[in-house]
Formats: structure tokens, C-alpha cells, sequence
């Protein structure tokens, strides 16, 4: 996996407890550009402003939810439509992670957050960008994360995929 040292990292999080334990793991893992925020608003002012690498957002926020804040961050023309979104999240029932998955979020880390899974998210979206999907019902990060390349039948999507847009490389 790359090293962190040069990566931007969005926290949004309202519980300021939290806040201080994922971005102490980012900082023990070498991350030292780190943007925080506590609502929804304030994020997708950043958002629409300032490149991120990785954006990390709480299931939970006041007014607009991590889901819907990614949902909404994947249908606007802004530099961080394509940047890969962990949803951090206590609520970890299926129906709310496939809500999430169909947001268009990349991965869902539960909470208590712990270093090493933190950091299996963050290597995940690194090492396996995923092909950016844009269709009537989705824009996301490809929902697949298996390849069954034997697979021809008619409902194959290869042609709608759009290659990863990730910005988390080697640098």
C-alpha cells in the first residue's frame, strides 16, 4: 500500500471522541493532511472546493446522513465526485450497508473503529480501485468485487464502467 504522508483525508464526524481516535490511527499511519469536519454543510463546502484522496464519513450526521452526503457528492460535477468514500458506522445492519453500497459508498468500516481494520479499508480502496459506474439508478465505485471474466452473458456491464478516477497512488 502507499504511504499516507502525502494523502488528504476528509474526517467528517460529529462525536469529537471519535474524531480524535481515527485521526490519531491516520496520523500513527503516517497521514498528516487532515481536514475535520462536523456536519454534512461544512463538508460539502470543502468538498466542492478543496481535492481529497480518501473521505472518511460517519453514518450518523445532523441534516444529511454519510449515505446521503455520498449520494449527493457522486451527482455533482465537484473534484471529489470519483474520491473514494469509508463510511465509519455503529449501525451495521444489511439493509444500511446496502443503502450505503447504493449511495455510492466504497467501503463501510464498522465502529469501534480499530487500527488494523481502518487500515485494511484504506488499502483496499489503494491497491483495488474500483471502475467508476454512472447508469440511470447508480453512480459509485463498481458494486462487484469479484471478476468472473468467463462470464458473457447479457447483463454484463463492462461497457458502462468508466475507468477508477482514484487519486490514492504511489507517489
Amino acid at each position: 500500500m502507499v504511504g499516507l504522508i502525502d494523502c488528504r483525508f476528509l474526517l467528517i464526524e460529529r462525536n469529537p471522541y471519535m474524531r480524535q481516535i481515527v485521526e490519531t490511527i491516520l496520523r500513527g499511519y503516517g497521514a498528516r493532511m487532515i481536514t475535520v469536519r462536523e456536519s454534512s454543510a461544512d463538508a460539502l463546502h470543502e468538498l466542492r472546493t478543496k481535492p481529497f484522496d480518501v473521505i472518511f464519513t460517519e453514518y450518523l450526521l445532523p441534516t444529511m446522513d454519510g449515505a446521503e452526503l455520498t449520494f449527493t457528492l457522486r451527482r455533482t460535477n465537484c473534484p471529489n465526485r470519483y474520491t473514494p468514500v469509508i463510511l465509519l458506522t455503529s449501525f451495521t445492519s444489511r439493509s444500511r450497508v446496502e443503502r450505503a453500497r447504493d449511495s455510492g459508498v466504497t467501503e463501510v468500516c464498522a465502529k469501534p473503529v480499530a487500527p488494523r481494520e481502518l487500515f485494511r479499508k484504506l488499502a483496499s480502496v489503494a491497491d483495488n480501485p474500483r471502475p467508476f459506474v454512472q447508469s440511470a439508478g447508480y453512480v459509485g465505485p463498481d458494486r462487484r468485487r469479484r471478476r468472473d471474466a468467463a462470464y458473457g452473458g447479457d447483463e454484463r456491464r463492462v461497457a458502462e464502467a468508466v475507468p477508477a478516477h482514484n487519486r490514492v497512488q504511489a507517489r
